[in-house]
């Protein structure tokens, strides 16, 4: 590890300060260049300003490195549209090989609705088809994908899951939570793999945007974005040369299995390691498959889907709580959110440490269990650039009443609920900054939620990395995480921070070489 002096325009923090040395990958010391500058060590000069490096609690790696190399819908105007980009990209790929697509947002379509697989098969008739809907939750494919999957007319919904059906009860192509894991899995060994080489240029493209660290969510399944190989494969395959570090949540079944990947992942060298358990207890609100209290404002005959046994979820969280992990569970729905609730409470009662249990999301909470949250010390890791993404639509679908208490920041952290950011890319871009935005404008969505500049930036500073149990701080002694932004982001006004620009990016000290690849591709 080489000493090195970094200079910018300033340092986030101290008035006079302009440089940070670095020594052995860590913050030596923050002053003046002229003060720390004796002329032995490598000089970095930078226009811009020096800030803790960003960490994102909670995104998709692999998810990611498929999203920068595979066909997006997002920008899709509708049907015609969607059919033409997946025509494209069988012409495009491998005799034979599944054509797969991700992206796709039935809200902003034309026809304002999830296309069927007939869509598909018109499309592309000669080969499988699976487009995934851009919460991740729901998926649509065509018939030669749900018969390889040997999904048919008798075929029944799994638990956890649903398959559309139509009047004569044939499968319409939609499949809803586990279910599109069936044809995921079904398709693994036709659809293009993610490689090696794509997952370190997706790390690079996150430092890009001022990442050093992330709570990276891995299956031990094979499904059709990483190939043949499971998730955990690939990121242990490339962890040698990953730019930045990533902390493993691992989506297992067994306690066995968990025990199994966090000896691979602690053998895998230094940029990854084991951080816990991932584990689901409903779906998504653009899917209708977030568990809720009351039907949803728009569709009366649903309520979302229960995919948490309680049971099972307590025996995996001490499963991975043994082996030092955290345990993180997906709750969107003020439902669903109320039984992780209790989940954790008996945790708790049992003697687990409240800092090591998370709830991903924590989107829509009754007032009860918003102060159970607070006094349990429970981690929310929540996305505020959901945000943007649903502002159209939201209070459409969770309804007035329950708008006032969905993504509530602001009560969040008053309640004291230790808070994290994070993306969860591909559902949402990467940038941290954009999150920080949202956080604080809200984007026109409920603005008494919204939080003051300095708690949006330490979502994605010091909440995101205690939640990876990490810390960032410019004090001397502290891992040298740093980025340089060209401007301060504490300062900068929401609009400003959309706009702002990562100069550099330094991990352990060591600057990363950013990648040519856009970070993001809509």
């Amino acid at each position: 590890m080489t000493d090195r002096l970094i200079v910018a325009t300033s340092v986030s923090g101290p008035d006079d300060a302009d440089a940070i040395l670095v020594r052995d990958g860590r913050i030596a010391a923050v002053g003046r260049e002229q003060q720390l500058d004796d002329g032995s060590r490598p000089v970095e000069r930078h226009v811009g300003v020096i800030t803790p490096a960003f960490c994102d609690a909670h995104l998709h790696p692999v998810g990611y490195a498929s999203v920068l190399h595979r066909p997006s819908l997002m920008n899709a105007a509708g049907f015609d549209e969607v059919a033409d980009i997946l025509a494209a990209a069988a012409a495009a790929s491998p005799e034979g090989s599944a054509v797969t697509a991700m992206r796709l947002n039935d809200e902003t379509l034309a026809e304002a609705c999830l296309p069927d697989r007939h869509l598909l098969d018109r499309a592309v008739p000669d080969r499988p088809v699976f487009v995934v809907r851009y919460c991740g939750h729901v998926a649509v494919a065509n018939t030669r994908a749900l018969e390889m999957a040997g999904i048919g007319p008798d075929t029944p919904d799994p638990e956890g899951g649903s398959i559309d059906r139509d009047e004569r009860g044939m499968p319409t192509g939609i499949l809803r939570e586990t279910a599109n894991e069936i044809v995921s899995g079904a398709l693994a060994d036709l659809a293009p793999p993610v490689t090696r080489e794509h997952l370190i240029e997706a790390a690079a493209s996150l430092a890009s945007l001022g990442l050093a660290s992330v709570g990276g969510i891995v299956d031990i399944r094979e499904g059709c974005w990483s190939g043949a190989a499971s998730e955990l494969d690939a990121l242990i395959d490339a962890a040698p040369d990953l730019p930045i570090r990533v902390g493993a949540l691992v989506v297992a079944h067994t306690p066995e299995e968990l025990e199994e990947a966090a000896r691979r992942l602690a053998e895998a060298g230094p940029m990854v390691g084991f951080l816990g358990l991932k584990a689901f207890a409903d779906g998504s609100f653009g899917g209708h498959t977030a568990a809720m209290a009351a039907p949803y404002a728009d569709r009366a005959d649903r309520c979302g889907t229960h995919r948490l046994e309680p049971a099972w979820g307590h025996r995996m969280a001490w499963a991975a709580l043994r082996l030092g992990g955290r345990v993180a569970i997906h709750a969107i729905g003020d439902a669903a959110n109320g039984r992780v609730l209790d989940v954790m409470e008996r945790l708790i009662d049992e003697g687990a440490d409240p800092a090591m249990l998370r709830i991903e999301h924590a989107s829509v909470l009754t007032d009860d269990d918003l102060a159970r949250f607070g006094r349990l010390g429970i981690t929310a890791v929540v996305q505020p650039a959901f945000l943007a993404s649903e502002a159209d639509w939201l209070e459409t679908r969770v309804g007035p009443e329950r708008l006032s208490r969905t993504y509530a920041f602001r009560s969040l952290r008053d309640a004291g609920v230790p808070l994290a950011g994070s993306s969860d890319c591909p559902v949402e871009p990467p940038h941290p900054l954009w999150g920080m935005a949202a956080a604080r404008d809200r984007c026109g969505l409920v603005p008494e939620q919204a939080l003051p500049a300095g708690a949006a930036h330490d979502l994605f500073t010091s909440g995101a990395a205690a939640a990876i149990g990490e810390s960032r701080s410019l004090e001397p002694g502290s891992a040298a995480d740093l980025v340089v932004i060209d401007g301060d982001p504490i300062r900068l006004a929401a609009d400003g921070l959309r706009d702002a620009r990562v100069v550099a990016t330094y991990v352990d000290g060591s600057p990363v070489r950013f990648p040519q690849i856009a970070p993001w591709p809509d």
